[in-house]
C-alpha cells in the first residue's frame, strides 16, 4: 500500500541510518517492520510477566535427564 507522509529530514536521515538503507521508500519499510516487530515481542514479553499467557514444556524435565545422561555414558 501505498501512503504520502510528511517525515522532516533530520528523522529521515535517522530512519536511513537506524535501517542502513540509502533509498527513502525501501529505508521507510525496514524500519517499520523493525519496529513493529519490537513493539509485537514487547507486547508479548509484557502479556507473560504478566500471567495472561503461559506456555507449558510437559517433555521438558524428561529430556533434560537424558541430556544429561547421554553426557556421563560418553
Amino acid at each position: 500500500m501505498k501512503i504520502t507522509v510528511d517525515i522532516p529530514d533530520r528523522d529521515m536521515k535517522d530512519i536511513m541510518r537506524f535501517s542502513g538503507v540509502k533509498k527513502k521508500g525501501p529505508a521507510i519499510a525496514k524500519f517499520l517492520a523493525s519496529e513493529l516487530m519490537l513493539r509485537r515481542r514487547r507486547e508479548l514479553s509484557d502479556e507473560v510477566m504478566s500471567g495472561k499467557v503461559t506456555f507449558e514444556f510437559p517433555h521438558y524435565e524428561a529430556i533434560q535427564e537424558l541430556d544429561r545422561q547421554s553426557a556421563w555414558n560418553k
